[in-house]
């Protein structure tokens, strides 16, 4: 059975040859199209009463384009931002991106030393940093706000291309070295287009954002999709369940995209009940498990929409709008997306996948390109997948040795390279626990050098080199790690 065909998410009404995922041309084109047909339109808004027109929108990102040409940025060169969520988070980036300017964004967890890799890798030009003391040497940093920086004249503001680079996202790969991910204009666009289309995004809603800036869910599904559709968004700087409840009761906030560990939170709070007005609520990044889906929809009544995503594609699958939301699925083809199914060995079938959202491959790495994408074209996701009776995808497991917890990718070489490191440890290995909180939590087996088992030393040592995401929850101790005959770790027997 191959999946249903997108147009299984198009309303009433809605052909198939309407459809346009290039609308705009650039993110920039369809943005400042939707600012100029309501200039007067709130765009962004804080819980402390903060708010931004689509006109001064305008301005803002103009004048920080100007800003970030003072520093002598040229089009074309990479702007590293790490920083919580605000507004003034916003209008570097847009414009940024108005000045032609390719952004890597960067976990705000990351270290001094977790950012000089990405630095090293990605040769940024400038750094927008919200904590000073990340700092990279040698790489000059600004606040937010750009404040230093004096403004000058921006020729050919919003000269973009479609196949121009938008943002670069490092992520690594099973080995651990790290894969940039060039995200052009043309595939964030295509993106963002298809879950306006799916999930029936209007200008007249608001989204509560409080998902990080530096992920694909909330930069390049939230903050894309909010500018797409010319919607507002209350800007939140982190998740907390009463903030979430005060934007849906006050700030009269309509849809919530959040990860499983968010839902968990809000279940386990007083503020579930407070997303019964909600139109949309939206979960993805890890699987939602069937029970906590339940407890969601009996405590709020809302039927969270599970999708399917990934860095290198941005939203490939969802649960229909106005279908049944089935849990433990993501759904079918979002528009402008095809799948397939391809058998592997044990079984099993791997997804693999097409469409304008796809990157046309990693950024100086021919090895990972010839690996990842098919002699047709297709792009090899390294997740299983399979379909149920009525054509749903539901997520089988991952061919690659991967742990997402609270919605991050942590890959296990990392974090057990960073383990060997101290004297006190012989080999480690690291996997996966399932967790009904983060959908999976980082359980790391050592063996030890000499006997000494100090836990403690080894949690001080992983917070000085590690995000707290990355760092292992549950310790165990073992006599040797088992491996193949290659060397390569058995995790499903340390599982």
């Amino acid at each position: 059975m191959n999946p249903p065909d997108w147009r299984v998410h198009l309303a009433d009404g809605v052909t198939p040859e309407s459809v346009d995922l290039a609308a705009g041309g650039t993110l920039v084109g369809a943005w400042t199209a939707a600012w100029a047909a309501a200039p007067e339109r709130t765009v962004f808004s804080t819980l402390d009463g903060q708010r931004t027109t689509a006109a001064e929108l305008a301005e803002r990102t103009e004048d920080a384009a100007g800003r970030l040409a003072s520093a002598g940025l040229a089009p074309g060169d990479r702007l590293l931002l790490s920083a919580q969520p605000s507004i003034d988070v916003i209008v570097a980036y847009v414009g940024a991106l108005r000045y032609g300017l390719t952004i890597v964004p960067a976990n705000t967890a990351a270290t001094a030393r977790e950012l000089s890799d990405v630095v090293a890798e990605a040769r940024p030009a400038l750094a927008i940093l919200d904590d000073p003391d990340r700092a990279v040497p040698g790489l000059r940093a600004v606040p937010p706000d750009l404040a230093g920086l004096s403004r000058a004249a921006v020729p050919g503001l919003d000269a973009a291309r479609p196949t121009d680079t938008a943002l670069v996202v490092y992520t690594s790969g099973t080995t651990g070295a790290p894969k940039g991910v060039p995200l052009s204009h043309a595939n964030l666009l295509a993106s963002a287009h298809a879950v306006r289309i799916a999930w029936r995004w209007t200008p007249d809603d608001r989204l509560a954002l409080c998902l990080p800036l530096f992920h694909v869910h909330g930069l390049g599904v939230g903050l894309h999709g909010t500018l797409v559709t010319g919607a507002s968004a209350v800007v939140m700087p982190r998740f907390a369940p009463e903030a979430v409840a005060t934007a849906v009761q006050r700030a009269g906030a309509t849809m919530f995209f959040g990860v499983p560990t968010m839902y968990h939170r809000l279940a386990a709070s007083p503020h579930l009940a407070d997303l019964r007005p909600l139109r949309l609520a939206v979960s993805g990044s890890a699987p939602l498990p069937a029970d906590l889906h339940a407890t969601v929809a009996e405590g709020s009544g809302q039927r969270v929409l599970e999708r399917y995503g990934m860095t290198e594609t941005i939203m490939l699958v969802s649960n229909p709008y106005d279908g049944e939301r089935r849990p433990g699925t993501v759904g079918f083809p979002l528009p402008g997306v095809s799948v397939r199914l391809v058998p592997r060995e044990g079984g099993v079938t791997e997804i693999e996948v097409a469409g304008p959202n796809v990157i046309d491959g990693y950024l100086d790495r021919p090895d990972a390109n010839a690996e990842a994408f098919t002699v047709d074209g297709w792009f090899r996701t390294g997740d299983l997948g399979e379909l149920d009776e009525d054509g749903y995808l539901r997520i089988s497991g991952r061919a690659k040795e991967l742990i997402i917890t609270g919605g991050y990718n942590v890959y296990p070489r990392e974090v057990e390279e960073v383990l060997r490191a101290h004297p006190d440890v012989a080999d480690a290995a690291v996997v996966g626990a399932p967790s009904a909180e983060w959908g999976e939590t980082v359980v790391a087996f050592v063996v030890p050098a000499g006997g000494t088992q100090d836990r403690a030393r080894l949690e001080e040592w992983c917070a000085e080199r590690l995000a707290p995401y990355k760092r292992p929850r549950e310790w165990r101790w073992i006599e040797s790690v088992p491996r193949n005959a290659l060397g390569k770790v058995l995790r499903h027997e340390l599982r």
